[in-house]
């Protein structure tokens, strides 16, 4: 039996779209790059639920001298409620510009 859907989770189309525009408000990257991961996922019990798997890359001032759970708190931050409604897992690469591999 699968689990119930989230209530108030946005169409699975429109997913990437409010990610993006929440990440850009909250933290004016130079680079992000979001991919949807979720069809490697289908069958996972953890996305029964509908939502969906994310990969993120993100370069922005706002992570400058922040370890990389505080990054990954700002990310979450920028979100809100779509980690609840629309987000299963969020894989998250931040970092500062300027850093190494960026």
């Amino acid at each position: 039996m699968s689990a119930p859907a989230i209530e108030g989770g946005l169409p699975r189309e429109a997913r990437a779209a409010a990610i993006e525009a929440r990440l850009r408000a909250a933290l004016d990257p130079t680079v992000l790059v979001l991919v949807d991961d979720s069809h490697k996922h289908r069958g996972h019990a953890g996305a029964a639920d509908g939502r969906s798997h994310f990969s993120v890359r993100v370069v922005s001032a706002a992570f400058a001298g922040l370890r990389p759970i505080a990054r990954h708190r700002l990310v979450y931050e920028a979100l809100g409620t779509l980690m609840a409604t629309d987000i299963h897992a969020l894989a998250i690469e931040a970092h500062a510009p300027g850093e190494a591999g960026v």
